[in-house]
């Protein structure tokens, strides 16, 4: 048998600011995930989303430390339309988050965006140019 790609996991340094930003891309969490350690979503296809904090990864690694420079990894997201790409861009800045590359028609025949989660990770926002 093969390997098959089936968790994406990402350690946050707030959970609530992290809930909050996920949220407002669109994936579900349960009630009060804000207070867990480890809090994950289902993405579909059999793939998971997972976040956990800092401590938890410690709780078991004690050695580990928050990796040095931006971001520890990226995301990509589809939208659906090119406008949809710079609706949810502006909402992600007007919320607070930190624009990283404005929206812009790119040669790879996209719309294209991206911002940072509340730990520095790139999350593209991106739809095929009609």
């Amino acid at each position: 048998m093969g390997i098959r790609l089936n968790v994406i996991e990402i350690v946050v340094a707030d959970m609530a600011a992290s809930l909050a930003f996920y949220r407002r891309l669109g994936l579900t969490f349960p009630e009060g995930a804000e207070r867990e350690p480890h809090v994950d979503t289902d993405l579909g296809g059999g793939v998971k989303l997972m976040l956990d904090t800092e401590e938890t990864i410690r709780s078991f690694r004690p050695e580990w430390s928050v990796p040095p420079g931006p971001g520890r990894m990226a995301l990509a997201c589809d939208c659906g339309s090119p406008a949809a790409v710079d609706e949810k861009f502006e909402e992600l800045v007007a919320a607070g988050y930190r624009a990283e590359l404005k929206p812009f028609d790119a040669f790879w025949g996209q719309r294209y965006a991206t911002v940072l989660d509340p730990d520095g990770n790139s999350v593209d926002l991106s739809a095929v140019l009609e």
